[in-house]
């Protein structure tokens, strides 16, 4: 029996990020490319490894997370990644249009630009970052218990298009966790005949799920970062300088080097 498909589970820096409340405008932004530059392979204690430890699809995770942000409300993401088959395309339609209608065909309105051009990417990915374990065996029955954390590291800058220069650059951390859980035991089935049995499981956080968390902070904290420097504000003023006391608040109990959120929008 397999699983049915099901949409991507929230996180908690997630459902902050969706709940922010909206800018007094969206801003126009565009997203060229996300990509995995730790170059890190899977580990494999067996054999040579070649598939990446790291999701490729790096730009798609931001563009969904921008799309929701705020409800939708923060941000007009303008097609870049896969520019070249919406030109293709519109040059279609216009030498259609061309072609029924003569010279006098009606032209499509021009692509939108973005002011602000979002880069960056995955930086690292460290493994063994803390490893460790437990275990006791009583004449041959016990259990043991091992652990593992990764480190995934996103970088995220917002650049003005008219000038070049670095609006806000933030980076975000994200552990992912894995887990063995093992037991065994034997009995004395017959005389000179031992009946052994092993049990256990092995739990891997997903590195992609990973990934879109830590971009969900990326995205959060330099939303953050434009609010204190004015780059952007809210649109009811209120409820801003509400939110960002709220912030202040909990940025005092933060540990040094780690994203000021409140900690229901901290990735674990």
């Amino acid at each position: 029996m397999t699983e049915p498909a099901r949409l991507v589970q929230p996180t908690k820096t997630g459902v902050v990020l969706d709940n922010l409340p909206p800018p007094r405008q969206k801003l126009d932004v565009s997203v060229y490319n996300f990509p995995d530059l730790t170059g890190q392979n899977k580990s494999n204690d067996n054999f040579a490894e070649f598939s990446r430890a790291v999701t490729q699809g790096g730009s798609s995770i931001l563009t969904d997370v921008l799309v929701k942000a705020g409800g939708g409300a923060w941000f007009d993401v303008a097609e870049r990644a896969d520019l070249q088959p919406l030109l293709q395309e519109r040059q279609i339609i216009q030498n259609t249009r061309t072609a029924l209608q003569g010279k006098n065909a009606q032209s499509l309105p021009p692509l939108r630009f973005a002011g602000v051009l979002l880069e960056g990417g995955v930086v690292g990915y460290d493994t063994n970052e803390t490893t460790g374990g437990v275990g006791a065996n009583y004449l041959g029955i016990g259990g043991n218990v091992q652990y593992r954390q990764d480190i995934i590291t996103v970088a995220l800058r917002a650049v003005s298009v008219q000038t070049g220069r670095v609006l806000a650059s933030v980076t975000t951390t994200k552990i992912v966790y894995s887990v063995n859980v093992s037991g065994s035991g034997f009995q004395f089935a017959a005389i000179d005949h031992l009946l052994q049995a092993d049990v256990g499981f092995i739990k891997n956080s997903p590195a992609t799920l990973a990934v879109r968390e830590g971009i969900q902070l990326a995205v959060y904290s330099l939303i953050f970062e434009g609010l204190k420097t004015g780059l952007w504000e809210f649109k009811d003023p209120r409820a801003g300088d509400a939110f960002m006391r709220e912030l202040e608040l909990h940025q005092k109990a933060v540990v040094p080097a780690s994203a000021a959120v409140p900690d229901a929008a901290k990735a674990s």
